[in-house]
């Protein structure tokens, strides 16, 4: 009996030695992420942390390389018609979901079909309004059959749009363009996005979310490429303060930071030259304003206030170096543009030469500034925090009175899509697709993003134009037009262009800094 039971708990033994062996071996990565997402269902996000987590998780008709190369995903080929409005794209055969069930066309047009569902309330609908009648199927005016949309056979889409469009595959590269997996959706019903439910066609799978604690996927065996991905597990962690990220990198806890404190800029160049990463990065972080409230909607007090901000002053100290100047609400470099491109007619002048034309315009406009109070509204960062005390101290330069007014990050735009109540905020836009038509859209009537509520007949009717000519000159010039009314009537103020900023280990291989910030885990790998 005592012989029996030493040879059992040897055997335990090695067993126990066997399986720490194997845990060892699984090749674990901690990544810090800006902030919890509100939600993991593709349909109802739109920041760029839920991005992150949904690049992960959900692979599209196509996706990009490491270096932002558009390249074959779950459609391994395409055809474009001749008039450029027909995409026909064949699926690879063994593009699988976590359970092992194959991808197929129905799960995209499934999915095509829900997010243009005006049931599903879907805030980012408007970015695929490109597509053949999925307007009017989103404002309830067709059925979601009508959508032009066809899955002919298991492995063929057919997607046809209302005209050429020349950013059509980039644009599908953004979650909206992840599929799917319509068994489960309709099975669990909202609750498809939770652990357990959720069935993803990635590189990874959902196995667990605790709120402010952290996300944890596990490397998804049926996914088609899982012979190439090298990382077992990640640890998404949630750091809306960046300095708390930052502690953690240094001690070991976390291998990437995916942005970090820009008053601790000097420190990091200093100390963590190697980790940090700064790139350019497609992005505008401007000021929406409410214009419907009386105190705001006249043009000229929004131009004075524009006036006043030192955007260089916000740029070199607050974000010491990492972001640039901003007077326009399209970045530079970008695609299928004007050059020179629109921008604030004072972006040259002399910050108090702006502040004595704040004033005159104010005059004119008959508002006292003493009487003038704004709310600066910003969600939790120390970064948006110290940006949104400099404008208060420059509007006070002024005679206007400005108060601070933090707000939590999770429901944060959430609340600004569904017309929170606010005067001025702190909004940022980084590119779904190369294209200037990515940043005018947000002002176009009754789209979600429009947190100003501006509505502008003139500026429709040029993003109208422009969705209609397929002349790239001309219709880069129309969207000029468009942006030149905005600015005119500016009811966001555009102060800063985005760059990229990342804390990444030397443990770390595969990030390349790419324009659209994307760094999918599947192109990472993890040294000892």
């Amino acid at each position: 009996m005592t012989r029996h039971f030493t040879q059992i708990a040897a055997g335990a033994a090695a067993l126990l030695l066997a399986s720490s062996a194997l845990a060892t071996a699984q090749t674990v990565l901690y990544r810090g992420n800006d902030t919890d997402p509100a939600t993991l269902d593709q349909h109802r996000t739109s920041t760029v942390a839920e991005a992150n987590l949904l690049r992960d998780l959900y692979e599209g008709l196509v996706t990009t390389d490491p270096g932002g190369k558009l390249i074959p995903a779950v459609a391994e080929s395409w055809e474009i018609s001749e008039g450029g409005d027909v995409y026909t794209f064949h699926l690879r055969p063994d593009a699988k979901w976590s359970n092992g069930d194959p991808v197929t066309s129905d799960d995209f047009l499934f999915t095509f079909r829900r997010i243009m569902d005006p049931a599903t309330a879907a805030g980012y609908a408007s970015i695929l309004f490109d597509i053949l009648n999925a307007e009017a199927v989103a404002g309830g005016e067709m059925p979601v059959e009508e959508l032009g949309v066809a899955a002919p056979d298991p492995q063929t889409l057919v997607i046809t749009l209302r005209g050429p469009t020349p950013y059509f595959l980039e644009l599908l590269t953004h979650q909206t363009g992840k599929p799917l997996h319509r068994a489960s959706v309709e099975q669990f019903g909202d609750d498809f996005t939770k652990p357990g439910n959720l069935v993803s066609n990635g590189a990874y799978m959902l196995e667990s979310f605790t709120p402010n604690d952290r996300i944890v996927m596990q490397k998804n065996p049926n996914f088609w490429d899982a012979d190439n991905v090298a990382i077992d597990t990640i640890h998404y962690i949630p750091f809306e303060d960046r300095s708390a990220c930052l502690r953690r990198f240094e001690a070991g806890e976390v291998q990437i930071c995916s942005d970090v404190p820009a008053e601790q800029m000097a420190y990091m160049e200093e100390n963590l030259p190697d980790n940090l990463r700064i790139a350019p990065y497609l992005g505008t972080y401007y000021l929406p304003v409410k214009v419907e409230k009386e105190k705001l909607a006249d043009p000229r007090v929004r131009q004075a206030i524009s006036m006043v901000i030192d955007r260089d002053f916000i740029a070199d100290e607050v974000w010491q170096g990492t972001m640039l100047p901003a007077f326009s609400l399209v970045p530079p470099g970008i695609a299928n543009y004007v050059d020179p491109a629109p921008e604030l007619d004072y972006a040259d002048m002399d910050l108090l030469d702006r502040e004595d034309a704040a004033i005159a315009l104010l005059e004119e406009a008959g508002v006292d500034p003493a009487t003038l109070q704004i709310e600066l509204s910003y969600n939790s960062s120390e970064n948006h925090k110290n940006t949104m005390t400099a404008v208060a101290d420059m509007l006070k330069n002024i005679g206007i009175t400005a108060t601070l007014n933090e707000m939590e990050g999770t429901g944060y735009f959430n609340y600004l899509r569904e017309g929170g109540d606010f005067d001025i905020v702190r909004a940022g836009w980084i590119g779904d697709y190369n294209d200037p038509q990515n940043f005018l859209y947000l002002n176009e009537t009754g789209v979600s993003f429009n947190y100003p509520h501006w509505s502008n007949a003139e500026y429709d009717s040029r993003m109208k134009a422009a969705a209609e000519t397929t002349d790239l000159a001309a219709r880069a010039e129309i969207l000029a037009e468009a942006e030149r009314i905005f600015l005119a009537d500016l009811p966001s103020i555009p102060i800063l262009y985005y760059s990229s900023r990342a804390l990444v280990s030397d443990r770390v291989s595969g990030w390349e800094d790419n324009l659209l910030d994307n760094h999918a885990t599947r192109w990472l790998s993890l040294s000892e």
